[in-house]
């Protein structure tokens, strides 16, 4: 990037401000050390780990019993403990707040709206943690939901962990052999699942896919929420279901009884996206997961208690996850379950405005969506009170920077951050106290040794590379579900370079100490034998008005590989010979000839994950005549027709 200055800069008030400053105080004043500069205070977290995380849970006020020893077999990853003499629970420290005032706000597709204080939403987990141990569920048992983003959801996982059971949701929108894919492997005790949901205007019936997921799973009770109107009905064609309010009328609500666990008892089951082969069964401490969200919530985002906190997320995502550890900073918590396009794009302005977000989280594909659709929310609402915005999903291209501060808000601190389901947080995210540059991620986390190395492992500046971790963190995963002797584990993250994470992602040091994610290395491109990042094409192509998305792949080809780049074209459009030469002088100019596609294709629909992710390697497999094995991650499965077989690639 060679922009000769930064799109913000954090006035003297806001570095003043910023709850990263008054943690290097606290932390200097403990080291004795100058931290008030960033990279400083980085540096020094990852060079003195212990000290750093045991900073970070005095600092956050974490409720539990925190240990003498702070780090155990440091050096080792995996095999590093955390806290190993320390016990906590999850829930009661996101249930430290009382009173009438608001900790949940929910806004739903069809006009529901709901609002749930602290003291009702004690009840509500008392009442619902009662129904729960009663039916025998316990420390170690699994409880899986497929629920939309609703405030029972939280309810229900704060049950679940306040008696040392396991959490894993998804998405009501999944198939029942994605639920069954997922949920079938970890064996759950309790199932929750809604009477139906509503998106882009519709009610969806979920009762065919409920009688066969409830049919293989056999949980002890399936517990039906209801959402859609139908709770009653569906109760009556399952063999063993009863509806919430059935479920939790014999208890009423007292003092919450909190299970103290190990830091590293599991809490979440998560999955990775299923996309080449059976989901893999990522399961999160407890004690990790809440230090690294306190630190990223807390430090980098300056969340402090009443802030109005929104994500645009599914529970099939672990930015859910992510969203309501803002529980434990005391901030309110904003939900939003339907499509953010119905009935227009300005759905979640509207009500970013009327609830005075500080805090918008969402996707760069949803931002460039809004781009695309010629809105410009900051001259048609009232976002005065939004100072952060944060974008992650997928790369969010330089455009899609410039637009936030010309379309959304000019003196917003704009936050593009990257980590994923594998550690449940962030690697690289936004910094308070640091400019925003355009097209850049502003820096590591704290206490994350993150560096970029090339294939002989060394670590790289201004050239792309592997995405790494050199040291050991807190929310690194406890294990894979079934998984012996850490095999798949190992396998994932470590046979690359030997006792160094290695995130698969293609990154790149930036001049102003900031990253750039080109893509996934699994999914870059090798023509001539020079690795370019997918992620690169996208930032040229998609900022065409003729072009809706694309999606690009390489195809082997005469003992090389070739670019072949898919375009989902605007209504109207045409990819005739003068619109793919455009696009091709596009991708010249912008990236390099390198990146100048061999084909271009139309088609009318992209494939992507329930996460919305577009899913490349699922169509380098079609192309290439491979099976896609889990065709049930995928929301869209039938647009991977429309790459198999076609002639222009023969």
């Amino acid at each position: 990037m060679n922009d000769q200055k930064p799109l913000w800069t954090p006035s003297e008030a806001n570095v003043k401000s910023a709850v990263v400053t008054e943690f290097a105080q606290f932390c200097g004043e403990r080291s004795g050390l100058d931290l008030a500069n960033y990279d400083d205070l980085h540096a020094w977290s990852i060079t003195q780990r212990a000290d750093f995380w045991s900073a970070i849970w005095d600092f956050c006020g974490v409720e539990g019993h925190k240990g003498e020893t702070i780090l155990q077999n440091g050096d080792a990853m995996p095999g590093a403990r955390f806290f190993p003499d320390a016990t906590l629970n999850f829930a009661q420290n996101l249930l430290a707040q009382t009173g009438p005032e608001d900790a949940i706000i929910f806004r739903g597709e069809e006009k529901v709206r709901t609002r749930m204080s602290w003291d009702t939403l004690h009840a509500e987990v008392s009442r619902l943690q009662q129904a729960l141990s009663a039916l025998g569920v316990g420390v170690g048992d699994r409880v899986a939901a497929m629920m939309p983003n609703v405030p029972e959801t939280i309810v229900a996982m704060l049950a679940t962990a306040s008696l040392g059971a396991i959490w894993s949701s998804c998405s009501p929108d999944f198939g029942d052999k994605g639920v069954l894919d997922r949920f079938g492997q970890i064996e759950p005790k309790v199932f929750f699942a809604c009477d139906g949901y509503w998106y882009n205007g519709k009610k969806q019936d979920v009762t065919q896919k409920l009688e066969i997921v409830e049919a293989q799973l056999q949980p002890l009770k399936t517990v039906i929420v209801p959402y859609a109107g139908d709770a009653d009905g569906l109760v009556g064609r399952l063999a063993n279901a009863v509806t919430l309010a059935e479920f939790t009328a014999p208890f009423d609500a007292r003092e919450i009884a909190f299970e103290q666990l190990a830091f590293e008892h599991p809490l979440y089951i998560l999955f990775s996206s299923g996309t080449t082969g059976v989901p893999k069964c990522i399961v999160h401490s407890a004690g990790g997961t809440l230090l690294q969200h306190l630190k990223e919530q807390q430090l980098h985002c300056s969340l402090r208690v009443g802030e109005r906190l929104f994500y645009f997320t599914t529970c099939g995502w672990m930015m859910w996850n992510w969203l309501v550890t803002g529980l434990a900073s005391k901030a309110t918590l904003c939900l939003y379950d339907g499509s953010p396009f119905y009935p227009d794009g300005n759905v979640l302005f509207d009500y970013a405005a009327d609830e005075k977000f500080e805090i918008f989280g969402t996707s760069a594909k949803f931002i460039d969506a809004v781009r695309k659709a010629g809105l410009t929310p900051g001259k048609t609402h009232d976002l005065s009170s939004l100072r952060l915005m944060t974008s992650t999903g997928s790369p969010l291209s330089p455009e899609g920077f410039s637009f936030v501060y010309e379309g959304i808000k000019n003196d917003v601190h704009l936050a593009s951050i990257s980590g994923g389901t594998d550690i449940v947080s962030c690697f690289v995210l936004g910094v308070p106290v640091k400019p925003v540059w355009r097209g850049e991620i502003q820096g590591a986390g704290l206490g994350m040794a993150v560096d970029v190395w090339n294939d002989d492992g060394k670590p790289v500046t201004g050239e792309k590379g592997e995405l790494v971790c050199t040291a050991a963190f807190p929310a690194m995963p406890v294990m894979f579900w079934n998984d012996p002797g850490d095999a798949k584990y190992k396998a994932a993250y470590f046979e690359r370079f030997d006792n160094i994470w290695c995130h698969g992602d293609f990154a790149e040091w930036t001049e102003h100490g900031g990253l750039i994610i080109h893509g996934r290395s699994d999914a870059t491109l090798n023509p001539g034998g020079v690795r370019i990042g997918t992620a690169e094409i996208y930032n040229q192509v998609e900022q065409m008005d003729e072009v809706l998305e694309a999606l690009c792949i390489g195809q082997d080809w005469e003992d090389d590989v070739r670019v072949v780049l898919f375009v989902r074209l605007a209504d109207g459009q045409l990819l005739d010979e003068d619109l793919t030469k455009r696009i091709r002088t596009r991708i010249r100019t912008g990236a390099s000839p390198r990146h100048v596609p061999a084909i271009v294709v139309a088609v009318a629909d992209i494939p992507r994950t329930k996460s919305g992710k577009i899913t490349e390697l699922a169509v380098r497999d079609v192309v290439h005549g491979r099976e896609v094995k889990n065709q049930e991650a995928l929301a869209n499965p039938q647009a991977l027709a429309l790459f198999s077989n076609l002639d222009v690639l023969k």
